[in-house]
């Protein structure tokens, strides 16, 4: 595969990433201006994946049937109106709707511009079935040598947008504008991203659309014989949520996706808080952690990841790679700002190894035909992790505090012991 044809789709994966990632660093901020607290924080995070588990499936299999091209373009204008909508929190009146305090969430008031905020990233959360699309694209275009080094650059496309992001909150949320100007640019990127799709993305998916559906009635008149289901080209509409699981392999993948998703988040809703409340980070403190998080795992999904594949397997990939990020999850659990950037290192390290030889084993056992409808129902079972840790997370830190990261250690060590079982599928896959 020439490298230009992925170009557009790495480039909308940059400003997509770039445009979601540059909140991060003020968004619990924002949130507790706006009367919100570390539970509210997990809850909100958790409004986009829940919405998103609602559309992952639906345009996953679209994309299986109309063109990936289509349901990316559909994607990114929900991602565009959602952050239009985020801006118009931010200059809204506040004032608040209620007044809550409960033992298990704590002291609260619900304001309008939070419920604002909530239906904002309700919307993106909704179109929000980029990833699951992207990644059918990238296996329509890749053969079993290429798949592996072309998740990796998906990988070093998103995390260089969670570089560039991050690092410019850090900067301009240090301005005159605060909040508003890192928001107006989530807003810029997000309109490159639909113009750059819309113009220099081509279709992968053509296929489905090229085949001509069936005439039962001229075959049986041309050839006087029933016409059987065989003669039917497949439709992945006609695939069921629940049928996903019936294909062999999945199950087992969709297990471990659920366990990663849910470790992760548990950590994404932790740390902000962690860092804001513990740690006693700035906006811009909290950028640069960001920034060099990413820039570190962009080292390792690069030239770190290539070299690794060449001379380990996929499946062990994943198993090193979760065992090194479980151990980064309990260093989190330390106030020692040293050990807190160790842990951002193996936490590049084991997500750079771990991800992208996941994604390439999911996509080689979907096949061709299913690409995007397996790769929707993962995208909904981690928005289903993602919900449950989010708010999971938010609450445990609310009781807890930093333990919280102990128990996103757990979910990823679950990870590790189940994933020996790929070794074995993986050599029953390949012998046939």
């Amino acid at each position: 595969m020439k490298q230009i044809t992925l170009f557009p789709l790495l480039f909308s994966n940059f400003v997509g990433t770039l445009g979601f990632s540059i909140v991060l660093p003020f968004l619990v901020f924002l949130v507790v201006d706006f009367g919100g607290n570390s539970v509210i924080y997990g809850i909100l995070s958790s409004i986009y994946p829940a919405f998103q588990l609602i559309g992952a499936p639906i345009l996953g299999r679209w994309s299986d049937s109309f063109g990936r091209k289509k349901v990316l373009l559909i994607s990114t204008a929900g991602t565009l109106i959602g952050w239009i909508i985020f801006l118009f929190a931010l200059y809204m009146p506040k004032f608040d709707l209620i007044d809550i305090n409960i033992t298990l969430i704590g002291a609260f008031t619900l304001s309008m511009p939070l419920v604002v905020l909530f239906i904002a990233r309700a919307i993106d959360g909704i179109t929000g079935g980029n990833v699951s699309v992207a990644n059918a694209y990238i296996a329509d275009l890749s053969n079993d040598k290429t798949r592996s080094k072309n998740f990796g650059k998906m990988a070093i496309s998103s995390n260089l947008g969670f570089i560039v992001g991050p690092a410019l909150a850090g900067i301009l949320g240090g301005t005159f504008y605060g909040n508003t100007l890192p928001v107006i640019i989530a807003i810029f990127v997000s309109l490159v991203a639909f113009i750059a799709l819309w113009v220099l993305l081509k279709e992968s998916n053509k296929a489905i659309k090229e085949i001509p559906p069936v005439q039962k009635d001229s075959v049986q008149r041309a050839y006087s014989y029933e016409c059987k289901e065989c003669f039917n080209p497949p439709n992945p509409d006609k695939l069921k949520f629940k049928d996903i699981f019936k294909l062999k392999y999945i199950p087992l993948l969709m297990i471990l996706n659920f366990f990663i998703f849910l470790g992760f988040n548990i950590f994404y809703t932790s740390f902000p808080i962690h860092a804001v409340s513990s740690l006693k980070w700035t906006i811009t403190e909290m950028g640069i952690f960001y920034a060099i998080l990413s820039g570190l795992m962009i080292l390792v999904q690069g030239p770190i990841l290539r070299k690794a594949s060449q001379r380990v397997s996929e499946g062990n990939l994943i198993i090193i790679g979760s065992f090194i990020l479980g151990v980064n999850f309990i260093l989190f659990f330390s106030n020692s700002i040293i050990l807190i950037y160790v842990a951002a290192i193996l936490f590049a390290v084991g997500n750079g190894l771990m991800w992208p030889s996941f994604m390439s084993i999911l996509s080689k056992f979907a096949g061709k035909v299913h690409q995007g409808a397996v790769q929707g129902v993962a995208s909904s079972i981690g928005s289903l992790a993602s919900i449950i840790g989010l708010i999971v997370g938010g609450f445990l830190y609310n009781s807890i505090g930093s333990p919280t990261f102990l128990i996103a250690a757990v979910m990823i060590f679950i990870v590790f012991a189940l994933s020996f079982s790929i070794l074995k599928i993986k050599r029953t896959f390949e012998t046939k």
